[in-house]
């Protein structure tokens, strides 16, 4: 009780949330680092898992090389790219990139293979060819996929941009770094909550934003299209 009790006076604590070491400074970083990171594996992978699913070519390659990034952990490409590079945003933002890249290629790729092959057929009856079936139909009908590629991405991101401090940046990592190395339980447990809460709205904000941009019937489509992949993946 008393460990709950310090929690609180310390997230309660004026002190924590004003100043350059303050709560929101220390958010705003944090989505910096986030954003940034996740911006940049969208620019990447979606035209990759794009093209994959459009042409076939190359998935199997592709995908495998895209999930070496889950099977590195963050903080060793972080330790890696610090003795190459030294302190700074880059080892962060190559770490948090190769954690972002996977899911937006594997679900875009995903998304854009199950398009119904009627659907594709049909449009090019209509006289559509090459990038007008991938604009206006295949595009369209794979959203729900791949926006939720970008969510989990985004989300995983969020979660793991603590890493930040082991190099010397800020962020709520900040909270969790130096409270172990100076003992205060309350500031690690804190920090701790606050990338939580920071998780969990960042997943319904973009939640929200799914919902905006993708039709209800498109959605659900999208869902179970996510099953019968999952389905056939463990067959």
């Amino acid at each position: 009780m008393n460990v709950i009790a310090d929690v609180v006076s310390w997230l309660t604590d004026p002190a924590q949330w004003s100043g350059p070491d303050g709560i929101p400074v220390r958010t705003l970083q944090h989505l910096w680092y986030s954003l940034l990171a996740t911006a940049i594996a969208a620019a990447v992978a979606l035209p990759i898992g794009i093209f994959i699913g459009h042409t076939g070519r190359g998935a199997l390659f592709a995908v495998n090389l895209t999930n070496l990034g889950r099977a590195i952990p963050s903080l060793g490409i972080i330790i890696l790219m610090f003795t190459l590079v030294g302190f700074g945003l880059v080892p962060v933002l190559v770490a948090l990139i190769a954690l972002a890249v996977p899911p937006i290629v594997t679900n875009s790729y995903i998304g854009i293979r199950s398009v119904d092959r009627d659907v594709r057929e049909a449009a090019e009856g209509m006289g559509m060819r090459g990038r007008q079936v991938l604009w206006q139909v295949e595009l369209p009908v794979a959203m729900p996929l791949i926006m939720a590629g970008v969510r989990t991405s985004t989300v995983q991101v969020v979660a793991t941009a603590t890493l930040a401090a082991f190099v010397g940046l800020g962020g709520l990592g900040r909270y969790l770094i130096d409270g172990l190395s100076q003992r205060d339980l309350p500031q690690v447990v804190g920090g701790a909550i606050l990338v939580a809460v920071l998780s969990l709205l960042t997943e319904l904000a973009l939640g929200r934003v799914q919902t905006l941009v993708v039709p209800r019937g498109l959605g659900q489509r999208g869902a179970d299209a996510a099953v019968r992949a999952k389905v056939e993946k463990a067959a």
